[in-house]
């Protein structure tokens, strides 16, 4: 069965989602992300994934108090990214409760740090963040392309210990357009012992079940729930059975 992974995405302490990474483009649906993940974890979802937006601006986390009040109220599997360029970040985001990182800048800009990571982390703490635009990884809440391809960017990092990668097609996320299913393809194709968690475009619950025949593990997944597009325990149901 395909990981369900609903995500909360952070700025000024609200729950929002963007369009395609544009921070002028912001919609704000809850001004309490605490509630928000009571209610995931309420319907049956046993993991979350946390975006501090306002840290991927300021290239520091700055939201970690909801990190927080989330993994404090909640016994959810939290994992957390946005802004981490530091140990020191990582530590706060364990500290406040997070059971992994998502890490993506630094792996681009200091590759040699984010090894170094991975070695004293571990596999299971790292996920690594490849975002997407037209096929070149982006990086510093995407508003810088990287020289990096997707493919031989994944396979350093797979040759260095990594399991897990969360990996967004920013001109999908956010739209409510589905998801890139020909680009996780090609990545699980090339590596299928990846743990690959897809994000960015689900619109409905039929673009998780294409993803889940297709063999993806699993999926991030937010504006299509806030929009009321997903009867979430429909879903759950659904893909227990």
């Amino acid at each position: 069965m395909i990981e369900l992974i609903p995500a909360i995405d952070i700025i000024n302490g609200q729950c929002v989602r963007l369009t395609k990474g544009d921070y002028d483009q912001k919609k704000v649906y809850h001004d309490n992300p605490v509630d928000v993940a009571k209610d995931f974890e309420q319907m049956g979802f046993s993991r979350l994934h946390i975006v501090d937006l306002d840290g991927a601006k300021s290239k520091h986390i700055v939201n970690c108090k909801v990190l927080r009040g989330i993994t404090t109220e909640t016994s959810l599997i939290v994992d957390f990214g946005g802004g981490i360029k530091t140990a020191e970040d990582i530590e706060k985001a364990f500290d406040a409760g997070a059971q992994m990182v998502t890490v993506g800048s630094v792996a681009v800009t200091r590759p040699e740090l984010f090894i170094e990571w991975l070695g004293k982390y571990g596999a299971e703490k790292m996920i690594l963040g490849a975002d997407v635009r037209n096929g070149m990884i982006s990086i510093n809440g995407w508003k810088e392309d990287s020289s990096e391809h997707l493919l031989p960017f994944l396979r350093k990092y797979i040759d260095a210990g990594v399991k897990n990668v969360l990996c967004t097609e920013i001109s999908k996320d956010g739209t409510l357009q589905g998801p890139a299913v020909s680009l996780y393809k090609q990545v699980m194709e090339s590596y299928p012992e990846l743990h690959l968690i897809a994000s960015g475009g689900v619109s409905c619950q039929e673009d998780i079940e294409e993803l889940q025949r297709e063999g993806i593990p699993a999926v991030v997944f937010g504006k299509a729930i806030y929009e009321g597009r997903i009867d979430l325990k429909k879903l759950l149901k659904k893909m227990a059975g």
